[in-house]
């Protein structure tokens, strides 16, 4: 599984580079903190992974990386992606990072 820093997140997006960042965490968790991903909740991929890009670098993040990892395995196991990327970390290491 191919993943990416905060550091080559924050790089990415400071650049202005066309990409398209997913947050599989629940509602209130995005509520608390977010990086202005796209929320698809874990649960909801297999009804909503046709909301996820093909064509671009999709980086996928949740709390710490382990939601992710497994939205990216589903998704690569079942719809063939593989333009995927796991944020190392999570919004926990995105936070710990940029927010203190």
């Amino acid at each position: 599984m191919k993943s990416i820093t905060v550091q080559e997140l924050k790089s990415i997006i400071d650049s202005g580079a066309d990409f398209q960042l997913i947050d599989v965490r629940e509602p209130y968790e995005f509520e608390d903190a977010n990086i202005n991903g796209h929320l698809i909740p874990l649960g909801e991929i297999p009804n909503r992974y046709n909301e996820i890009n093909k064509d671009k670098q999709v980086i996928v993040q949740c709390r710490s990386g382990a939601r992710s990892a497994n939205a990216i395995h589903f998704l690569e196991q079942n719809f063939g992606y593989t333009n995927l990327y796991n944020l190392e970390g999570g919004i926990l290491a995105w936070l710990n990072e940029y927010e203190n």
